[in-house]
């Protein structure tokens, strides 16, 4: 298995560099077919969501598609898969940030009850609580 940064990750999704896409193209090609996969960890997968966001303007909807789209290619594997497809679930319909979501979500899985916050809009996701 061979994690990608989220250079590697970014340029593969959105395409913008030949080179660099062609690059991490081949690359991950070239592990899968060897019958290994690629990793995504979590702090890849944030940066990659705020690099889509703020440098590229992508929509929320269109940043959904893609990482479910993601989740679904069976030669790229995530870590904590179920705690990313719990944060895009509740991400889709929610005000706050993908992060606030991944984080409750996480949080839950690894056993608290809660997660203090004083971010406003993060307390109306489910899981958090204003302190």
């Amino acid at each position: 298995m061979l994690g990608l940064d989220t250079s590697i990750l970014v340029r593969f999704l959105v395409r913008d560099d030949a080179l660099q896409f062609e690059r991490a193209r081949r690359l991950i090609k070239r592990e899968v077919a060897a019958g290994r996969s690629v990793f995504v960890n979590l702090l890849v997968l944030l940066e990659t969501e705020w690099v889509l966001r703020s440098r590229y303007r992508l929509p929320k909807k269109v940043i959904v598609e893609t990482l479910s789209g993601l989740l679904e290619a069976s030669d790229v594997q995530f870590e904590d898969e179920p705690a990313i497809e719990e944060a895009l679930y509740i991400w889709k319909e929610a005000t706050a940030d993908f992060a606030d979501c991944l984080i409750s979500a996480r949080n839950r899985r690894l056993g608290c009850r809660a997660t203090a916050t004083f971010d406003t809009k993060a307390t109306r996701l489910p899981g958090f609580k204003a302190a």
